[in-house]
């Protein structure tokens, strides 16, 4: 039997690895930490061992994590709806993520499993959509809660008209030959309550339809996935059996070994062939400002997030060819001209290329820890 130890420890101490990582001379880091609090960059760092009488020693490591302070998790949503996904449809006995099922009459059949696929694999938005039509924000917060991530707050479609509009769409789920057709419609979700933390109002203008607007973005009726909970939800994947029964989500081990398949696939392992899904596409730790090819005894299981000047990823970082393997998320505003929504942000300049590094400072303290 296994057994888990938590370590909490605090950026303070010099053997820190964060500090250790942050303090690095190479350039793509210096770049950032010159000017930290501009980028309202956030850590979190967990090293992953194995003492001497079997038991897994998680140990924690933190550097401005705040989640009182508001920063756009774009895309890392995707994560825990894909997630919920999953558990809804093992939890309904008529029901598998290899059901098809139609949206709005669509002849275009879908299954969750698929969307999933594409959502790890290149950040489809159109398979996430497709998810928060099936589950929407009432039922997405209200579990998300249950499982302990109370401060996550998902209210919204990505990047589509009406994102945010309360009607979802009709579910048509095809079951087999054999048996009925399972109907989800007419569903409507609450208002939207706005958030009230710090950072919710950004910048000093932005672009909407195309006029500038010279106030403030405010983000308080935008989704918001905490730093430290999207940490959190990677433990909870990976070590589900350390924390109580009711904060696991109730998904069969099959479902899980799939889901966590799909999150480490890299494009072309998902048939995704085209040059532009290069095996960094949607992984920014250690390889994003590179397009070569991603070791195969490297397995990254990820989500990243992209939009509004803000990069960040949570991931489960393997190596197993050097027993390593570690927990690392980090976001980071890169937007020099202070102007939300205009499409000029320095993500491959400075973001990408910061969040690259960042993972292999850790990944080389790693492997000189196993030396």
């Amino acid at each position: 039997m296994k057994y888990w130890v938590f370590i909490i420890v605090i950026f303070a101490s010099c053997s820190n690895p964060i500090e250790t990582a942050l303090s690095s001379k190479n350039e793509l880091i210096k770049t950032v930490v010159d000017n930290i609090e501009k980028h309202e960059v956030q850590i979190l760092f967990t090293q992953i061992d194995t003492s001497n009488t079997g038991e897994l020693l998680f140990t924690d490591y933190e550097y401005n994590v705040n989640s009182n302070q508001y920063f756009y998790p774009a895309s890392t949503v995707k994560l825990p709806v894909a997630l919920l996904a999953t558990e809804f449809m093992d939890r309904n006995e008529q029901l598998h993520i290899d059901t098809p099922y139609i949206e709005n009459n669509n002849d275009n059949l879908h299954t969750v499993s698929n969307d999933i696929r594409q959502i790890f694999a290149v950040s489809d938005n159109e398979s996430y959509n497709r998810l928060y039509e099936i589950l929407g924000r009432d039922y997405i917060n209200n579990r998300l809660r249950e499982k302990g991530l109370s401060k996550t707050r998902i209210v919204h479609r990505l990047s589509t008209p009406d994102a945010d509009k309360a009607r979802r769409n009709d579910i048509h789920f095809f079951p087999g030959y054999t048996e009925e057709v399972i109907e989800l419609k007419n569903q409507t979700d609450s208002d939207i309550t706005p958030i009230t933390i710090q950072g919710i109002n950004k910048g000093k203008g932005y672009k909407k339809h195309g006029v500038l607007k010279e106030s403030p973005m405010d983000f308080s009726k935008k989704n918001y996935f905490p730093l430290e909970e999207q940490h959190l939800l990677m433990k909870k994947l990976i070590a589900p059996e350390i924390f109580p029964a009711s904060e696991q989500f109730d998904i069969t081990d099959e479902s899980r070994a799939r889901f966590l398949n799909a999150m480490k696939a890299l494009p072309h392992e998902a048939k995704y062939n085209a040059p532009e899904y290069y095996d960094s596409y949607v992984k920014f730790f250690m390889y994003g400002d590179s397009e070569d090819s991603i070791p195969s005894n490297i397995k990254i299981y990820n989500k990243v997030g992209s939009a509004y000047g803000t990069l960040t990823e949570t991931a489960y970082i393997v190596d197993t060819t050097n027993n390593i393997r570690f927990i690392l998320s980090a976001t980071i505003l890169v937007n020099e001209n202070a102007i939300f929504n205009d499409d000029t942000y320095e993500y491959e300049n400075i973001g990408i290329p910061f969040l690259a590094q960042l993972g292999r400072e850790f990944y080389k303290q790693e492997k000189e820890r196993r030396e």
